[in-house]
C-alpha cells in the first residue's frame, strides 16, 4: 500500500501514514514545543508535533515573552537537507514493508518443509505483523514526538529498526522473525517515519505542498525499485545477506535523523529548556479522544478499518499466486512495479480533483477507491493470462493513490485543524487490527484449499461494505454542522438580551445616582 505522507506523504501499500497536510492545517501560527522546538498548529495528519491539548493556552501565554514573536519556516536552507532526509525515510520504510512479497516467497522456500501444510500461513504473519505495527505504533509516536521531538524520536526509532532487520537474518527458523521482523524492524520504522513528516512543517509552510510530493516520490521510487534489486540479491547472496543489505538502508535513515535540527523560538525558551526540569503534562493533555465526539469522524474510524481487512492481501499474496499460476517463467516483480507507478499518478491526480470538491464530500472519492480495490482483487482470480494481472494491479495502483492521499484533507474536514494530528494518528492505529488479520487468513484458505483463488475473492468483500459505509459521511457531517451553526445563533441572541438589559438597567440607575450626588 501506499504510505500516509502524501498528505501527510504517498507511499506504497502500507503507508496511509504519509499525507501531505492540507492547506489551511499547514497554514496555522506555529506553537512552541518542550525543549525548544516550534511546530504548526496541527503539524503532520499521522504525527504532531505539539498537540492541541499538550500545553493549555494560558500557560503558553504566560511563558511567551512580551512583544515576541514565533519564527517564520526558512522555507529553505537547512530545511532542503530535512527534505531529502525525510525522502529516504519514506523510501527506505515503505518501499521494504511494500516489497515484503518478494521476502515472502523466498521465506517460503527457506524455511518451507513438505510437511508442514500450513506454512503459507505462518509467513504471512511475518509481513503482517510488520506493517499493522507500523500503524498500529503511530498514536504512541505522536505523543512521544510532542514529549521529545523529531529528532530524538527518529533517531531512537531507526536504531531500533537497524537491529531488528539485522537480527532477522541470523534467525533459523520463522518463529523468531516474529519479533525480530514483525515487530522490532516495524517499530523502529513507525518510529522513525512520523517524526519526518512532523520536522517538514518546521522548515516549510508556503511551499509544504511541494516539498510533500516530492517526499512522496521517494516512497514511490523504492516501491518500484527494489522489487528488482530484491530479485538479483536474492538468486545470488540468499536471503540472510539481502537482510543484511536492507540494514543499510535504515543505518542511513539512523544518520538521516540527525539532520532533523528543531528551531527555536528565542533566547528565554533555550535557557527555560536547559533549566528547566522536564514534566509529562497530565494524560488527558497527551492523548485528545475528544475527535471520537464527532459522529462523522466515529463513522470514518471505524468504516475505514473494516474496508481495510482486505486491502493487504494481494500485496503479500500476489507473488506467490503468480508462482502458483504461471510458474517461475513470469516476472512477477513488474506487478509491483504497476502498482508504484500508478499508485503515485494517482495521488497526484486525485489529491489536485479533491481541491475541488468541496467539504466532507472528498469522502465519495474514497468510496469509489474502494468499490474499484474490492473490484480488481476478485478480478485476480479471474486472470489466466499475465497481461490481465498487469492490467488489474495498473487499476488498483492507480486507486489505492487516490485512498492515500485525500486521508489528511478529509480528517481537517471532519475534526478542523486543531485535531486533525491526533486523529489521523488515531485512524492509522485502527488501521492496523485488519492489515495485520488479513494475510494470515488468505495464507490459511491457501493452505487448506490449495488455491488463492477464494483468499481473493474474499478480500474484495471487506472494501465494498467499507465504502457503502462512509457513503453516510457527508450527510451525518452536513446535519452537524447546520446544529453547530443553530447554536451559535442561541448564544449571540442571548448575549444581546443581557447587554440590553445591562444597559436599561445602567440608564435607570444614573438619575438615582446623580440625586444621591445632590443630597
Amino acid at each position: 500500500m501506499a504510505p500516509v505522507s502524501e498528505q501527510l506523504p504517498p507511499q506504497g501499500a502500507g503507508d496511509p501514514a504519509a499525507v501531505p497536510l492540507p492547506g489551511p492545517a499547514a497554514a496555522a501560527e506555529p506553537r512552541r514545543e518542550n525543549g525548544g522546538e516550534w511546530c504548526p498548529g496541527s503539524g503532520s495528519p499521522a504525527a504532531p508535533c505539539g498537540g492541541s491539548a499538550a500545553q493549555p493556552r494560558a500557560a503558553e501565554e504566560e511563558e511567551a515573552a512580551p512583544g515576541s514573536a514565533a519564527p517564520e519556516p526558512p522555507e529553505g536552507g537547512w530545511g532542503w537537507v530535512v527534505m531529502l532526509a525525510a525522502m529516504w525515510c519514506n523510501g527506505a520504510v515503505f518501499g521494504i514493508q511494500n516489497s515484503c512479497g518478494v521476502l515472502f516467497v523466498s521465506m517460503l522456500q527457506l524455511f518451507g518443509g513438505g510437511e508442514d501444510k500450513q506454512m503459507a500461513f505462518k509467513t504471512a504473519w511475518v509481513n503482517s505483523l510488520s506493517m499493522g505495527m507500523v500503524f498500529f505504533c503511530s498514536p504512541v509516536v505522536s505523543i512521544f514526538t510532542d514529549l521529545f521531538g523529531c529528532r530524538k524520536v527518529a533517531v531512537i526509532g531507526a536504531a531500533v529498526g537497524f537491529v531488528g532487520l539485522l537480527s532477522s537474518s541470523f534467525v533459523s527458523t520463522i518463529e523468531p522473525l516474529y519479533f525480530t521482523y514483525g515487530i522490532l524492524f516495524a517499530c523502529g520504522c513507525s518510529f522513525a517515519y512520523q517524526p519526518s513528516l512532523v520536522i517538514l512543517g518546521h522548515y516549510f509552510k508556503k511551499r509544504l505542498g511541494l516539498v510533500n510530493g516530492i517526499v512522496t516520490a521517494g516512497s514511490s521510487l523504492f516501491t518500484v525499485s527494489l522489487p528488482f534489486l530484491l530479485r538479483v540479491l536474492l538468486y545470488s547472496v540468499g536471503l540472510y545477506n539481502t537482510l543484511r543489505v536492507l540494514s543499510i538502508l535504515i543505518f542511513i535513515l539512523f544518520l538521516a535523523g540527525f539532520t532533523y535540527k528543531p528551531l527555536v523560538c528565542n533566547a528565554k525558551d533555550k535557557e527555560g529548556g536547559k533549566k528547566g526540569k522536564f514534566r509529562f503534562p497530565p494524560g488527558k493533555n497527551i492523548c485528545n479522544f475528544s475527535v471520537f465526539k464527532v459522529l462523522s469522524y466515529r463513522i470514518w474510524a471505524f468504516g475505514i478499518p473494516a474496508a481495510l481487512f482486505g486491502y493487504f492481501v494481494p500485496y503479500v499474496h500476489l507473488m506467490k499466486h503468480v508462482k502458483d499460476r504461471f510458474g517461475d517463467s513470469m516476472p512477477e516483480e513488474v506487478l509491483l512495479l504497476c502498482l508504484g507507478i500508478t499508485s503515485g499518478v494517482g495521488r497526484l491526480v486525485f489529491g489536485r480533483v479533491a481541491d475541488y470538491i468541496p467539504g466532507a464530500k472528498k469522502v465519495y472519492l474514497q468510496v469509489a477507491s474502494f468499490f474499484f480495490i474490492g473490484l480488481m482483487s476478485m478480478m485476480i482470480p479471474l486472470c489466466h493470462v499475465f497481461g490481465g494481472l498487469i492490467a488489474v494491479c495498473l487499476f488498483m495502483g492507480l486507486f489505492d493513490g487516490c485512498f492515500i492521499c485525500i486521508m489528511a484533507p478529509i480528517a481537517f474536514e471532519l475534526v478542523g485543524a486543531q485535531d486533525v494530528s491526533q486523529a489521523i494518528g488515531f485512524l492509522l492505529g485502527l488501521m492496523s487490527i485488519p492489515m495485520t488479520v488479513g494475510p494470515p487468513i488468505a495464507g490459511l484458505l491457501r493452505d487448506r484449499l490449495g488455491t488463492y483463488d477464494v483468499a481473493f475473492y474474499l478480500a474484495g468483500v471487506p472494501p465494498l461494505i467499507g465504502g457503502a459505509i462512509l457513503c453516510f459521511i457527508p450527510w451525518v457531517h452536513e446535519r452537524q454542522k447546520l446544529k453547530e451553526r443553530a447554536k451559535p445563533v442561541d448564544g449571540e441572541t442571548t448575549e444581546k438580551m443581557l447587554e440590553k438589559e445591562s444597559t436599561l438597567s445602567d440608564t435607570a440607575e444614573k438619575p438615582v445616582k446623580e440625586m444621591e450626588s445632590g443630597f
